[in-house]
């Protein structure tokens, strides 16, 4: 019986031919030299349709006697078994890590287990305790007396054997964190395992210091692993040197490092940290690598001693990684970081940044499981990235902004930072660097050290009620709301040999257009790598013609709104547009921090919607709650930290000392004025108030709007009547179409608009009142509305035809139709303003 599908059997290898089973029924036996020229066949050409493989075919003398249909069935079959094997060996590699993750998960399961074990033994003791009390002050007693008795004998850290013996006690306590029940882990919030997760992570709690863990599957290597994540300055953001002292074997197969560690601050307002630790690398006996760190007793510090004054010692309890190589390839990774930060050194209302498991989890554990599997990803060619940048230049740059960022923020003495002309009452921070290599080559026709140096202003605030990921994608997508852009073409010329523009620069024009070319992102789309060019023309008539476009590099990261503990950033530099691999850089930017709010805290209900400016007395501590606000209520907090960098000529310090103060001051009351407006509390704290200097309240507000609607056009605005109050005013901000009012100044100027009137035209409540009537609408739109204006005074209301108005963007919007009336007081039945619905409009 003929079959649909063509099969094949192939004889044993040494028979030297195949039998092929065609459509017909028959058989037909290929000798081994007719296989071996269709194998050359189809290795140049396996497409059936490629005329190139019909040529091949018609050249080969010894396929000649095969028919064009055996040859095609020959060919498909081919591409099955091909297909067949791809799908094999990808099932296989699916097979191996689904495996491995059933084992891990298998072994955390047995460790939870074990954790409920301990304590469900340990709340029969205290059960027991608590019923013969004569027994719990026995006890008591002898908890004293081991608490007086060191529970480890003093190591002696002078000699290797003292060191071998430090470095096995710490492998010990390690492996009792990494895989046992010595910490009490809790699971990681917002971070459920699962088939797309990147590990399982956990916090510590009730447990000396701050401790995070995190265990998952890498296709890499075991040594690979211990040699990426022992490379600290590569993947650690807040790592700012790492020096190895001190290295011997430990005879039985490792070595003991003695290393110094430093590590910026976050902020503006607490000093950094440096680590004095011992470094143990072994192998157990199981096959898995091994590699424990714990702090030592003792001043062991860097080549220069003075500098580590500006440092706080931090302690570092046992942590490390355990690397167990994985069936198949790929290894299993548990990691422990077990931090003591010293949050007394720090104000008080900086301390939970210090004493928060899930910040350590978040900048440190979390991320070295990312970068390693960023690696692996990109190792076998699965990442891919843009303008043809290789994976490892790009995350250079990443880590080039990010730490000229932090030294910018820090302002280390060693470094050549001196502050400037700070008398401690000042709220933006004045630093000067004079010895600035902006270089990242040794390449002296890249270097900028002609420059007279590099000024950093830069400010600290405490946020309330705003959520850092939302705050950090409004200063991304609105750069216009907070930046000058003469500010931007300054810092993008001073990069420029010779090129000092300031005072008396060209004045130039932003023209609202703002490009932003992705390069790559991390796997999990945390951080974002971009090039964002600005479009700008010069105002001077001579240079009419000449692009002022302006190119930034930029990082973006913490735009995820339900990541518990991480960080916000926003960090740039102007570059080129040639945009080469050695580029200088000078970085400033934004770096959001949440702080853990706990249940209970009182907070001042006046500040909850308000910024406030740390640097004014951050020792005093948490406010205390007036006017009988709910205690139990919690009040989101973040520090905002800023810091702008810019480029000088020592003849122009003094200018540039002005301007950059001035322009960060600025800074800071646009982000004030965006963060007020977009607090979650929406309405009720930005609207709710008054928008605008003589403005009536929004509820009051809302209800004038209405209510001269309906008398002038006969019908309700809100197609109800029966609004009152908060009711109305959520009805109206939540209307499809939208609705603006302007005062009827000699400029009129917006002062309110409702949801859809701020997304319309690109902005925010609190920038809306800088607007004018007049920017809104192109000429065709302002001739309409001056021709109707004399009919809307005096018939209330005016119709305006379809037209095209303009966001603060600079983007197009049409719109179906347009409604103008007059907004009356019923007090005395004056205008207070004139309001406009916009119907069905769209962005073009």
């Amino acid at each position: 019986m003929a079959m649909a599908v063509a099969h094949h059997r192939e004889s044993s290898s040494s028979g030297g031919s195949i039998d092929k089973h065609l459509d017909s029924g028959k058989y037909v036996r290929y000798t081994s030299e007719q296989v071996e020229a269709l194998e050359r066949v189809y290795a140049e050409c396996p497409k059936p349709s490629s005329m190139r493989r019909q040529q091949l075919i018609r050249e080969c003398h010894i396929l000649s006697n095969i028919e064009p249909k055996q040859i095609k069935v020959w060919f498909q079959n081919r591409r099955c078994r091909e297909k067949q094997r791809k799908e094999a060996s990808r099932l296989q590699t699916v097979n191996r890590k689904l495996s491995a993750m059933n084992k891990l998960l298998m072994e955390e399961n047995d460790r939870l287990q074990k954790q409920v074990s301990q304590l469900v033994c340990e709340n029969g003791f205290m059960r027991q305790q608590l019923h013969t009390p004569s027994a719990a002050a026995t006890t008591d007693a002898s908890c004293d007396s081991v608490v007086t008795t060191p529970q480890n004998s003093k190591r002696d850290a002078n000699n290797p054997a003292g060191l071998l013996s430090i470095a096995e006690e710490t492998l010990t306590e390690f492996l009792s964190k990494a895989t046992g029940t010595a910490v009490d882990w809790v699971q990681m919030p917002g971070m459920k395992p699962g088939p797309d997760s990147v590990g399982i992570f956990a916090i510590s709690q009730s447990c000396s210091g701050v401790a995070a863990r995190a265990c998952g599957l890498v296709s890499l290597e075991p040594t690979k692993i211990a040699e990426i994540l022992k490379d600290r300055l590569s993947w650690f953001r807040e790592c700012r040197n790492l020096e190895v002292f001190t290295m011997f074997p430990a005879g039985n197969g490792g070595t003991i490092e003695l290393i110094y560690t430093q590590t910026y601050a976050p902020t503006t307002l607490a000093p950094a940290r440096d680590f004095w630790t011992l470094r143990y690398t072994t192998s157990l006996d199981n096959g898995s690598l091994v590699v424990c760190e714990r702090s030592l007793s003792g001043s062991g510090t860097g080549p220069n001693p003075a500098a580590t004054a500006q440092f706080v010692r931090g302690e570092m309890l046992p942590s490390g990684y355990l690397i167990r190589p994985c069936d198949g390839g790929g290894s299993i990774i548990h990691i422990v970081d077990h931090l003591n930060l010293e949050p007394w050194s720090v104000p008080e209302v900086l301390r939970p940044l210090y004493e928060s498991p899930k910040v350590v989890a978040q900048k440190m554990t979390i991320a070295a499981l990312r970068y390693i599997r960023q690696i692996a990803q990109e190792t076998s060619g699965e990442v891919v990235y843009g303008l043809g940048r290789q994976p490892a230049v790009l995350r250079t740059f990443s880590q080039r902004l990010s730490r000229g960022f932090n030294d910018a923020v820090n302002g280390f003495n060693d470094n050549g930072w001196s502050i400037l002309n700070c008398d401690g009452a000042e709220d933006v921070i004045i630093a000067v660097n004079s010895t600035k290599n902006l270089s990242s080559t040794s390449n002296p026709a890249s270097s900028l050290t002609f420059l007279g140096g590099i000024l950093c202003a830069k400010a600290s605030m405490l946020l309330q009620n705003v959520p850092p990921a939302v705050l950090v994608r409004f200063l991304r997508e609105h750069r216009s709301e907070w930046a000058d852009f003469n500010v931007d073409a300054y810092s993008a010329a001073s990069l420029k040999a010779g090129n000092y523009a300031y005072p008396g620069m060209r004045p130039t024009r932003f023209t609202g257009n703002q490009i932003i070319m992705p390069l790559g992102q991390t796997i999990e789309h945390e951080e974002m790598l971009e090039v964002i060019r600005l479009e700008g023309h010069s105002l001077a008539p001579e240079d009419a013609f000449v692009s002022r476009d302006i190119h930034l590099l930029q990082i973006c990261s913490g735009t995820d709104e339900n990541a518990v503990g991480t960080c916000s950033e926003l960090i740039f530099a102007p570059i080129d547009e040639m945009f080469p691999d050695d580029a200088p850089l000078v970085p400033s930017g934004f770096r959001i921090i949440p702080l853990d709010s706990k249940p209970g805290d009182k907070k001042d209900a006046a500040n909850s919607n308000r910024t406030l400016d740390l640097t004014s007395g951050l020792d005093v501590g948490a406010a205390t709650s007036q006017g009988g606000a709910d205690s139990s209520s919690q009040s989101t907090r973040s520090v905002l930290t800023i810091a702008f960098q810019f480029p000088f000529d020592s003849t122009m310090q003094d200018n540039v000392v002005i301007m950059a103060r001035q322009y960060v001051r600025s800074v800071i009351s646009s982000v004030q004025r965006v963060a007020m407006a977009i607090s979650p509390s929406g309405i009720n704290s930005s609207v709710g108030t008054k928008l605008s200097p003589g403005s009536p309240e929004a509820v009051t507000l809302a209800h004038w709007i209405c209510q001269s609607y309906s008398c002038y056009l006969g019908t309700e605005l809100l197609r109800s009547d029966s609004l009152v109050g908060d009711l109305m005013l959520k009805q109206l901000w939540h209307h499809p179409d939208a609705i603006l009012c302007c005062s009827l100044k000699s400029q009129p100027v917006f002062v309110f608009a409702n949801q859809a009137g701020l997304d319309m035209l690109e902005t925010t409540l609190v920038a809306l009142q800088d607007i004018t009537l007049d920017k809104i609408f192109d000429e065709s739109g302002r001739k309409a509305l001056c021709s109707d204006f004399a009919k809307l005074m005096q018939q209330g209301f005016a119709y305006l035809p379809t037209g095209i108005c303009m966001s603060t963007m600079g983007r197009h919007v049409s719109y179906e139709q347009a409604i103008a009336w007059k907004v009356l007081t019923p007090e005395d039945n004056s205008v207070h303003c004139l309001a406009f619905s916009f119907i069905n409009w769209s962005f073009v």
